[in-house]
């Protein structure tokens, strides 16, 4: 796997950080082994100025680990059923984040298959942020958790060097903002012919 990212990388405009971030993979070490997972699909949420952000209202006690400092993951739980992750960014303070939404199980197939029964195919594995967490083993106990260091058993790193496909921006899955979030915060992005991005879902309820 190539080098971890560093706390500057974090340390930026979450649009940045979200581009960037596509390629790279997530790795997750535990004793039932070693999961990477190439993303392919990510979402922005840029804090109190965003509608669809859980920041909007303010720091509260479930969101506070997304005030920064940026380079640790802001996990939450879903629907009251499933644990999504997102990477905090930008300067301390901003709260904003990116969902990661999917990828490709790319080390640890065998290890993912068994946290992922239910899946059809490999393709299924990590396609959809729950989805994503479930096969790299991240649970709630992985929030605030700092994905800069040595010792860390949760890292993201830069991907093999291949040239990542186009990026396509769209609106944002299941999320409503003024005016509908299309056209405002067109901020889920994802790389273009990858099987593993996941299905797009109009409005509905905030997240991310």
């Amino acid at each position: 796997m190539a080098e971890p990212l560093g706390r500057a990388f974090f340390d930026r405009p979450v649009l940045e950080v979200a581009a960037d971030l596509l390629g790279c993979a997530v790795v997750h070490e535990t004793s039932e082994g070693r999961v990477a997972v190439r993303l392919t699909e990510v979402e922005a949420y840029a804090g109190p100025d965003d509608p669809g952000s859980h920041a909007a209202r303010g720091r509260t006690p479930r969101t506070a680990v997304m005030f920064g400092p940026p380079g640790r993951l802001y996990v939450y739980f879903s629907y009251g059923l499933h644990w999504c992750a997102n990477v905090v960014c930008g300067p301390e303070g901003t709260a904003s984040a990116v969902l990661l939404r999917a990828g490709e199980v790319v080390e640890g197939v065998e290890a993912a298959r068994v946290r992922r029964p239910a899946a059809r195919s490999d393709r299924d594995l990590a396609r959809g942020p729950a989805r994503l967490t479930a096969a790299l083993g991240v649970t709630g106990e992985h929030d605030g958790h700092d994905l800069v260091g040595s010792t860390t058993p949760v890292l993201l790193a830069r991907g093999d060097g291949a040239v990542p496909g186009p990026v396509v921006a769209g609106p944002r899955v299941g999320v409503a903002g003024p005016g509908g979030d299309g056209g405002t915060f067109p901020w889920r992005l994802h790389l273009a012919g990858e099987p593993t991005v996941s299905p797009y879902r109009a409005g509905g309820r905030r997240r991310g």
